[in-house]
């Protein structure tokens, strides 16, 4: 499988997977910590996401600017991986809940993302462009492609473990004290405390609270107190194991450092470094136009995928059945099986695209793209139907005066598990072939630039992931799932449209 490609490509693969251990860690437990830890609303808990998520991406620019302009792409690189775990060493610090003051304990949260954000935004892209600089040269640059959906399989390793190893240090930690773990309880408990809860729902609260705990609940208000101090101590030492990987990736980056190339020149077919190629204006300016002119489109495909981490978790925790058989899993779960089908597919796209390319029927990088986009509106399609009926939210939020839904009137875990499985395809269709496209299209001086710029119109989109919460809260599920569809249609239909321009720029 890595036959013909260079020998960096795994450790700088495996020296990404503890930036993508932290991120689906908190793919999978930040919007449901916010909630869980101040008592935070669905919308608010998406505004904090979607501005954790856009910075992210939006600093990667600044990564970008930062490694060019001081033509030092490895000390960027590790300066990121040490500000990331810092970041997540602010976040471990358990803190006593219900919170003496949300505004202090919650600017605390934020200022420890703020730095997993910019420790990210140094690491990120410049590491990409250290990849895309492996295959500028004749040698592999044929395998370009291939490489960067190698590159991708290989830093989701640690993402497929991040969920399980969150979900399981918090239930673990949950056990000790005497408690299971039950997605609704943290939303009733803060209901509960505000005095906000119906006669009904705190008969219902009474049984919910007696099934969490091993010795009987005759005090709602102690077991409110400790249950939340306890859930969320086990978030806050989920967030520590972050740290662990964090270091890991830095040993594997730092032993290999020297064998990474110097993005100062380029290497020839020899192995000969020259130096930095310039281009004609001109040139460079139909390029720029042309990765501006993708930026812009995929936009709306980060816009309806990574709701992943915010509606769909929201989905699986409010409407979905969290049982297979006898096995009863937690809904952060479902954030394992995005980076899992990554790994899983990979070998087979990365296959099918070898046949198709040795019988002259490739498609090019653009219509990859495109069809990735196609995909990603068929899964949101899925999604639609199977939320066809499903009540309003206001109708079984404890915080807005209704009552949970039980099992017999939840969906299948089948749904969301069929939409993960297409949206991964979609997805290796469209953000290794994305991230290639710019490491050849980009002029030679601003690969770190490019790079960041692929990952600004990421932040783009992901600064408009609130819009999905707010629509969660305040439609009909199924229409909110159509507003993805019609965002993924129109990014499908542009890429066709420029395609055949697209194509020219890139050879």
């Amino acid at each position: 499988m890595f036959k013909g490609h260079p020998k960096g490509l795994i450790p700088a693969s495996l020296a990404n997977m503890g930036e993508r251990f932290g991120f689906y860690t908190m793919m999978a437990i930040l919007v449901l910590f916010l909630q869980a830890k101040f008592g935070l609303s669905g919308t608010n808990a998406g505004y904090i996401y979607a501005a954790f998520y856009f910075s992210i991406y939006i600093l990667a620019l600044v990564g970008g600017i930062i490694a060019d302009r001081i033509k030092n792409y490895k000390g960027t690189i590790l300066a990121g991986l040490l500000l990331m775990a810092l970041g997540y060493v602010i976040m471990a610090i358990p803190t006593p809940t219900p919170v003496s003051s949300v505004p202090l304990f919650l600017t605390l949260s934020i200022v420890g993302l703020f730095v997993i954000a910019f420790g990210n935004g140094l690491f990120k892209g410049n590491l990409q462009a250290l990849v895309g600089q492996m295959y500028d040269n004749e040698k592999y640059g044929a395998k370009r492609d291939s490489g960067f959906s190698l590159f991708y399989a290989f830093i989701n390793v640690g993402a497929i473990f991040a969920p399980f190893t969150a979900v399981g240090i918090r239930d673990w930690w949950l056990k000790s004290n005497g408690y299971i773990y039950d997605a609704s309880l943290p939303e009733q408990c803060h209901t509960y405390l505000g005095g906000n809860m119906n006669a009904d729902n705190a008969t219902k609260f009474q049984e919910y609270a007696a099934a969490a705990s091993d010795i009987p609940v005759s005090d709602l208000t102690a077991f409110s107190n400790d249950y939340l101090n306890v859930f969320n101590t086990g978030f806050h030492y989920a967030f520590g194991i972050a740290i662990i990987a964090m270091a890991i990736s830095t040993v594997i980056y730092l032993v290999n450092k020297k064998n990474f190339p110097d993005p100062k020149g380029v290497k020839t077919a020899s192995g000969e470094i020259t130096e930095e190629i310039k281009m004609e204006a001109k040139e460079v300016a139909q390029r720029m136009y042309a990765l501006l002119a993708v930026f812009a489109v995929v936009i709306f495909f980060w816009f309806s995928f990574h709701q992943n981490g915010l509606t769909l978790t929201f989905f699986a925790k409010d409407y979905t059945v969290l049982q297979f058989g006898s096995w009863k899993f937690a809904a952060e779960i479902f954030q394992s099986m995005n980076p899992f089908f990554v790994v899983f597919l990979t070998p087979i796209i990365v296959a099918l695209f070898g046949w198709l390319h040795a019988r002259g029927i490739e498609p090019s990088t653009p219509k990859k793209i495109a069809i990735g986009m196609g995909i990603a509106c068929s899964a949101f399609v899925v999604m639609m139907l199977g939320s066809f009926g499903l009540p309003l939210l206001s109708e079984i939020s404890p915080r807005l005066g209704g009552t949970p839904l039980v099992d017999s009137e939840k969906v299948t875990p089948f749904l969301l598990l069929g939409t993960y499985f297409i949206l991964t395809v979609a997805e290796l269709f469209i953000s290794p072939m994305g991230i290639s496209f710019v490491s050849k299209v980009s002029p030679p001086q601003y690969q770190g630039l490019m790079q960041g710029g692929w990952l600004g119109a990421t932040a783009l989109g992901n600064g408009l992931l609130f819009i999905g919460a707010i629509l969660y809260e305040s439609i009909p599920i199924w229409m909110t799932w159509g507003i993805f569809v019609v965002a993924t249609a129109i990014s499908m239909f542009t890429v066709l449209f420029m395609v055949k321009w697209l194509e020219r720029v890139a050879k």
